[in-house]
């Protein structure tokens, strides 16, 4: 009761003080701000109005404040005119614009045009049961997809906690040591588990060994990353290709497949053993929910567990997005690719969460690096998380075996009409030999398609399916009936199953599981709906997302995540789509696909588009491939010098060594600039090497370079391709486009620029752009083909990479249509340079053209602080939390810097209340510059300041002084803490802890 009493005090002296604002004034925005429409059949829910923030008048008065009549001239002063393009390349004439109600009536024609079919295709995809709790309050939920990485952990707490929930199941159902946040896909995670494997060598041993049972995705994408690597891929029977002494000799590990891809359950136990004696490691793809009922494979030697949780309660999406699982052995944890969630303690030594061993991430290892990983599937991650708290361990274990019993039933049926099952040990995946009964297994799939059915097609002789959570009765009894009239035999009953219940498990007594899982409260707690959704929304309490206040990250691009464009995302039409459906059944993502490239290439400028890379490192990854594929085809594969500016992010020169190029550093100039003399000497020193130049345009210093297409034209006269990252695509739109500037290829990041949700951490999507003469070298994929007529392999697990939120960037393009894409961009750089102006003679801007303009993005150096008064870039960054908003990105790209970025979708109140607050923090740091506030306890150093920090009991208390200690009264008060501004007397968002120790 004192520490309520406290804080009631508190906030009756804050309102005393600050004279709370009426809630009406000032200028009000609504409908009447929206233009009028131009006719009276025109549509009254046009998005533009909706997704930019600002009005006529607000832009107005950002443009009289920088000395502009009109956005056109502005506009002239941020772009560099000779990289400018017609006005008509990006209009309403390119791409034309729906209203919000008139996209959702196209993509309901769309999902109409997939045909609803059963897939029992199995091959890492199923048909999950997203329980309606977890579907509505997470899936759906603005406050679980809107906000970032947690790099912030204070104001990050929910989902940290949650992410931390999905790394306990990983590493309790497999029975490893540590496990981390997720991966991309199955397929992406086997093959940073064979590069962990090839490295853990010190690159000595190049043999790395593939099992025939694995899915034939993931072999494909394991090909196309051997590569790069120089890594020899074997594939055979791994149970009998050990014996081979030479091969032994040179192998670094081993990928199986458990259960495998045709459903059977092997023991591996002995050739772990065998693989470890030839000091090489061994990696196993798994499933989840197979793991309830057979031994995990940390009980039986494996070094490295991978697999998909999208069966825990994630839609099939056409392929995605999903989130992989990734674990290992403890000694393995440093060589971990992807982010790990760790608990430390914040200041006061309260338990709380946040990102672990940061350093071996890309950012800060670069071209050291041997993973690009840069976002994860924290969404996904969470909703197999809370799969698995909804359900606990009894309910897992439950579902796991009345698929098993249903698999069993089958079996036994289907094998009563002739046929044989190629494995009598097995889970929930079947394949049967059919040749004994039909000519051709087509005969098979031409049954099971009258019934409404696919079945997993594998050659003319064998047949394979697999069941799921989502099947019943009458579903297993369509199945066996399937097979019977392809025999010419009587269909069943249900009734007639009923007595063939097998009497034990189809899996090998010694294989079966006997350790216990998930025995921790959180899986053991929130069973009811009534309390799951409760556990939901204290978690999501604890974390500040685009529903609270803006995210100004730069380089990150958090703009508005239209709800209109993410409602087809959960329509079964869409949702329950399987990827390796027949492309009939797939019409309408066919189309939806075909649109989105279309119009990603009239963005770009360029001639074709991969939409496969599920992320914008894998778009790098790709893009330099098909670069290194092209080269080869005209007898140069000896090309593999890759210039990146020493500005860059971390994932270029990551992404470069995975492709295999040999990373040169390319020097800037104080001003930000490229340095065009060093990119020329260099560029001619490798002339004969060299095979790629990477690039962000405007740079990541948050400016357009007037020499862009100088620096193209070196590269191209000295043999090599130009790879234009699009991490900052969102400032050209419709102004200019990467193929002005120069460019041969260039991804883009559906997440930043075309309005897919962070996720909190993923999901993201990083589709490529190319010019015609690279088109050719696109990706393809084994099981759906893709690409060019000389593609590269594939670089994800579906051959349409996240397929499924790809409808949100369509929706997103079609809504604003071209000219308002061309608008949001104008807006993005308003806002910037506007922002600039409110912060400046209070913050030095580091870098700003020739007409003192920035781009979509704006660089403040806090320098002059650390010396002046001790205060780091973190200070200023946890004191923002305090005032209800997430941090710009901090220290990067240079350490003493914040890269703030506003995005289109922010008004002019919420600008200037940002600026406002960074303007009340100068202030602050002024106190302290002064002597007001003492250099080691003030209100910076101390921030965030949590509600039970400031409505403790003891406000004034111990600080470190010189021996003896002293009692010091708080140099500042509980409202100085706590509500700095006045606004936050009416809306504050409160972190939950002190800042975490980051040791």
């Amino acid at each position: 009761m004192a520490a309520f009493r406290n804080l009631c005090a508190l906030v009756s002296r804050n309102v005393a003080l600050h004279a709370r604002p009426s809630l009406l004034s000032g200028p009000s925005r609504g409908l009447a701000t929206a233009k009028a429409p131009s006719s009276l059949f025109a549509s009254l829910d046009t998005f533009s109005d909706r997704h930019i923030g600002p009005d006529d008048s607000e832009v107005a008065h950002m443009l009289s404040k920088l000395g502009y009549d009109s956005m056109d001239a502005f506009v002239a002063d941020t772009v560099p005119q000779k990289i400018r393009v017609s006005s008509a390349s990006v209009s309403n004439e390119s791409i034309s614009a729906l209203s919000e109600s008139e996209l959702l009536q196209r993509a309901k024609e769309l999902g109409k045009a997939n045909k609803p079919v059963k897939s029992f295709i199995g091959m890492g995809y199923h048909n999950a049961v997203v329980p309606p709790v977890i579907l509505r309050n997470i899936m759906e939920s603005p406050a679980w997809y809107t906000p970032y990485t947690p790099y912030q952990p204070e104001i990050a707490q929910g989902r940290l906690e949650s992410l931390v929930n999905f790394q306990t199941m990983v590493m309790s159902l497999t029975s490893m040591d540590i496990a981390n946040a997720s991966l991309l896909d199955e397929a992406t995670a086997a093959a940073e588990g064979m590069v962990m494997a090839f490295t853990g060598s010190n690159g000595k041993k190049r043999t790395f060994f593939a099992d025939s049972g694995v899915a034939p995705q993931t072999i494909a994408v394991l090909r196309t990353r051997a590569k790069g690597f120089g890594i020899k891929l074997v594939v055979g029977d791994a149970l009998t290709a050990l014996e081979d002494e030479a091969l032994r000799a040179d192998l670094c590990g081993v990928l199986v497949q458990y259960p495998d891809v045709n459903g059977a359950v092997k023991d591996f136990s002995g050739l772990a053993a065998s693989v470890h004696a030839a000091g090489a490691l061994l990696v196993c793809a798994t499933d989840l929910l197979a793991l309830t009922m057979l031994k995990p494979p940390g009980e039986w030697g494996a070094d490295i567990v991978l697999g998909n949780s999208a069966r825990f309660g994630v839609p099939a999406g056409y392929g995605g997005p999903h989130a992989a699982f990734f674990a290992c052995t403890d000694k393995l944890k440093r060589k971990m690719p992807g982010r790990l969630i760790g608990r430390s303690r914040d200041v006061h030594g309260k338990p709380a969460y946040r990102l672990a061993l940061q350093t071996r991430e890309q950012h800060i290892r670069r071209e050291k690096a041997t993973s690009n990983i840069c976002t994860s599937q924290a969404l996904l991650a969470n909703m197999a998380a809370m799969y698995a708290v909804y359900h606990g361990p009894t309910n897992l274990q439950r579902i796991a075996q009345k698929v098993h019993n249903f698999a069993q039933i089958i079996k036994n049926a289907v094998e009563n009409y002739g046929y044989k099952a190629v494995s009598t040990q097995f889970f929930d995946t079947l394949t049967f030999d059919v040749s004994s009964v039909v000519k051709d297994a087509e005969i098979i799939h031409s049954a099971a398609l009258a019934s409404g059915i696919n079945l997993r097609r594998i050659d003319e002789r064998h047949v394979g399916l697999t069941l799921d959570e989502s099947v019943g009765a009458e579903e297993i009894v369509a199945l066996i009936n399937v097979f019977a009239s392809a025999a010419s035999q009587s269909p069943v009953s249900l009734n007639g199953l009923t007595a063939s219940l097998p009497p034990s498990p189809a899996i090998p007594e010694n294989l079966r599981r006997t350790s216990k899982f998930l025995p921790h409260p959180v899986f053991n707690t929130h069973h009811s709906e009534t309390e799951m959704l409760r556990y939901i929304y204290h978690l999501q309490s604890k974390d500040l997302g685009l529903a609270h206040a803006m995210i100004p990250l730069g380089s990150c691009t958090m703009k508005l995540n239209s709800t209109s464009s993410m409602i087809p995302l959960t329509w079964p039409e869409f949702a329950n789509v399987h990827p390796f459906v027949p492309k009939d059944q797939a019409k309408g993502y066919e189309e939806l696909i075909k649109e989105l490239g279309s119009d990603l290439c009239k963005i770009t400028g360029f001639h074709a588009c991969s939409l496969q890379p599920n992320s914008g490192a894998a778009g790098e990854y790709a893009g330099l491939s098909v670069i290194r594929a092209y080269h080869e085809s005209r007898g140069e594969g000896h090309r593999d010098i890759c210039l990146i500016p020493v500005s860059a992010h971390g994932t270029n020169p990551a992404s470069a060594v995975m492709a295999g190029l040999k990373v040169v550093p390319v020097k800037t100039h104080a001003d930000g600039n490229l340095d065009l003399e060093d990119l020329k000497s260099k560029a001619e020193k490798h002339k004969d090497k060299l095979a790629a130049f990477m690039i962000t345009y405007p740079s990541t210093f948050g400016v357009f370079e007037d020499g862009v297409q100088d620096a193209c034209k070196i590269i191209h006269d000295n043999g090599g391709q130009v790879y234009l990252d699009g991490a900052n695509l969102n400032a050209q739109i419709g102004l200019t486009n990467p193929a002005t500037c120069g460019g041969d290829v260039c991804h883009m990041n559906l997440h930043k620029t075309f309005a897919i949700p962070h996720g909190g951490g993923g999901p993201g999507v990083g589709p490529i752009c190319v010019a015609e003469h690279l088109a050719p070298f696109l990706p393809t994929h084994p099981i759906v083909p893709t690409g060019g007529d000389k593609a590269i392999n594939a670089v994800a697990a579906a051959p349409y990479g996240s397929a499924s939120i790809l409808l949100i960037s369509w929706a997103y393009i079609k809504m604003l249509g071209g000219a308002g894409l061309s608008d949001a961009s104008k807006l993005a750089l308003l806002n910037a340079n506007y922002m600039a102006h409110r912060l400046s003679g209070h913050y030095t801007l580091r870098y700003k053209n020739g007409k003192g303009r920035v781009a979509h993005e704006l660089l403040i150096d806090l320098a002059e602080f650390d010396k002046a008064a001790g205060l780091k870039v973190n200070d200023f960054a946890k004191r923002l939390q305090d005032y209800g908003f997430h941090p710009p990105t901090c220290s990067w790209p240079i350490s003493t810097c914040m890269l703030i970025e506003p995005t289109e979708s922010e008004t002019l109140e919420e600008i200037d209340r940002f600026c406002d607050a960074m303007i009340q923090i100068r202030k602050e740091a002024e106190d302290i510059i002064t002597g007001k506030q003492p250099k080691d306890n003030n209100v910076l150093k101390n921030a965030p300041h949590p509600i039970s920090v400031v409505a403790g009991e003891e406000w004034d208390r111990y600080v470190p002084v010189p021996v003896p200690l002293l009692f010091c009264k708080s140099p500042y008060s509980r409202q100085t803490a706590a509500y700095p501004m006045p606004w936050l007397l009416e809306k504050k968002f409160w972190p939950t802890v002190s800042r975490i120790d980051d040791g």
